[in-house]
């Protein structure tokens, strides 16, 4: 069961990356930061659609078809599916985070594939998504727990299937909105950057 919530979860899961990425390379990035809205707070609703779209049409069934297939048992408490819902959507937003940084690289970098490749193994293998993190060396978990990997996937996945409880549970919480807090500040630098190049390069 550790894994089942962390697919239920892939709620979180979009291409912002690739999506900034090609835009940045055919230049119509420059043409959408002429119109009135936030380009970035666009992208970030963009890839909630997208996992609202994978989360009805593919998650939901998915799942009701797998309980016939294993036993799945899932939570009573209305309280712990309430935090589990406010946690995914701290995933898809840490998630989404890391998915921009990624593809703004593309301002600065000829060709960011080899990262979008890597950032995406790096975040299926640290987020507990592949391996739970409990079955990590000792060592590997403590240098984990100063990355944001783990909120995106391991923590609701805990919360959900019961791992942690009472103020562990606040704390998980707490932790993921640190790394939404934190990565705001990074976005805001490179997106800065960005604009000035591009502007400078006469875009």
């Amino acid at each position: 069961m550790s894994r089942s919530p962390g697919w239920r979860a892939r709620f979180y899961f979009n291409n912002l990356d690739r999506e900034i990425s090609n835009e940045i390379r055919d230049g119509s990035v420059a043409v959408q930061m002429t119109r009135p809205y936030n380009y970035l707070l666009v992208k970030m609703m963009q890839g909630f659609g997208e996992g609202l779209f994978r989360l009805v049409l593919f998650m939901v069934p998915g799942m009701v078809v797998v309980s016939f297939i294993f036993p799945i048992s899932l939570p009573t408490d209305p309280v712990r599916w309430g935090i589990f819902f406010v946690m995914i959507w701290f995933s898809f937003l840490i998630n989404s985070q890391i998915n921009i940084l990624t593809g703004l690289f593309a301002f600065f970098v000829e060709n960011n594939e080899g990262l979008m490749r890597m950032k995406r193994v790096t975040m299926d293998l640290l987020s507990g998504l592949i391996v739970p993190i409990a079955f990590f060396p000792l060592w590997a978990k403590s240098v984990l727990e100063w990355t944001p990997f783990p909120a995106i996937t391991y923590l609701p996945s805990s919360v959900f299937t019961g791992r942690l409880n009472g103020t562990e549970v606040v704390q998980a919480v707490a932790v993921q909105f640190i790394w939404f807090a934190v990565l705001i500040l990074p976005i805001w630098a490179m997106w800065r950057a960005a604009r000035r190049r591009l502007f400078v390069q006469g875009g």
